[in-house]
């Protein structure tokens, strides 16, 4: 029964948490807007770990939604006691977070570099970057844990693709979603070339943006290139660039740099063609890279951004704790359901 007691206040305390959280009152568009403008619907921004950890305890322990089964509860694994004191202590009896408590504790920890009692922008993507990563190898793990049949720490391309027969490796298809496909990921992510994949190279399998292996790179530029090439002739003259991925580039670079022009398109196209050959190859691309396919980490600077210049009042570019406290709505007014009323978007980025 205390295991039941113990689960059901955490659920009711996160779906309470999701009604009465600021986001759902304060600036909600506001990430919304970063989201669109950017194209992170499918990267949540996580600034506290509390929240993430919480949201990590409802998947796991089937307590998401709003119907609580106290049967079922029964059978999850316990939480320990620092775990259940961190619930009481941070939510109200309404299942409301403190948000004043959180920012007093999480403030120390973030201000580390040098500790001033200010959080520098630098200071503010460390730690938004910390917790991208450790969400990066949670989901990596759970991954892993559901892969790993034989249960060896490693995983092989039967394993990840087991529904694939030697027949269709042998037939090679290279159409998006065939065997050959697939396999050529899974090739390019193993870079011991022993044929099975370690955690560090399945993470960069699954979380290919997020990688920094020059292969993979490789194959995302050439998967991008693949859709803006219209002419099919595996490069991109100066239409193809200036319609398709010049529109990317411009948009982040804007918010980069807080409104500022970007190059031209013939100025970046010139820039990017070293051969001088009026046309841009895969190589010619790199430059490009964090632009055409922003995986969570390149999200953690374009957040830190946000939450700057939101919360720095005196635009000294760093945050005070009271500016964090003056604004703490901005810090947990993620948005967690990407369906949410489109009409109530402003896009002031």
């Amino acid at each position: 029964m205390a295991k039941a007691v113990v689960y059901a206040l955490l659920a009711t305390a996160f779906i309470l948490f999701m009604v009465f959280c600021p986001s759902k009152q304060h600036g909600h568009h506001d990430h919304l807007g970063l989201n669109r403008r950017l194209g992170f619907r499918d990267h949540v921004p996580v600034f506290d770990p509390f929240v993430a950890k919480m949201e990590r305890y409802t998947e796991e322990n089937g307590l998401g939604g709003h119907t609580h089964n106290l049967d079922l509860v029964e059978h999850r694994p316990m939480m320990d006691a620092s775990e259940v004191e961190e619930v009481h202590e941070y939510f109200s009896d309404e299942g409301k977070l403190n948000l004043t408590l959180r920012l007093l504790s999480l403030f120390p920890l973030i201000d580390q570099a040098p500790k001033d009692s200010y959080i520098s922008s630098n200071e503010l993507k460390h730690w938004l970057t910390q917790q991208a990563v450790e969400r990066l190898n949670y989901r990596t793990q759970k991954e892993m844990e559901s892969y790993d049949k034989d249960g060896d720490g490693t995983i092989s391309f039967s394993e990840y693709q087991p529904k694939f027969s030697s027949q269709d490796l042998e037939k090679n298809g290279m159409e998006h979603g065939e065997a050959g496909w697939w396999k050529q990921q899974f090739d390019n992510a193993d870079a011991d070339k022993n044929g099975t994949l370690t955690f560090n190279e399945f993470k960069d399998l699954l979380h290919p943006e997020d990688s920094n292996n020059s292969e993979i790179h490789k194959w995302l530029l050439a998967e991008k290139m693949k859709r803006m090439d219209q002419d099919k002739d595996g490069k991109l003259n100066f239409m193809e660039f200036s319609h398709n991925a010049y529109d990317s580039f411009k948009s982040y670079v804007e918010f980069e740099t807080g409104g500022a022009k970007a190059p031209t398109a013939e100025e970046k196209f010139a820039e990017l063609d070293l051969n001088k050959d009026n046309l841009l190859e895969v190589e010619e691309l790199k430059p490009l890279l964090h632009y055409l396919h922003p995986g969570e980490l390149s999200y953690t600077n374009y957040y830190a951004s946000f939450l700057m210049s939101e919360a720095d009042d005196n635009k000294d570019g760093n945050l005070t704790l009271d500016e964090m406290l003056d604004h703490d709505y901005v810090f947990y007014s993620t948005v967690y359901d990407a369906g949410d009323n489109e009409e109530d978007y402003h896009d002031e980025f």
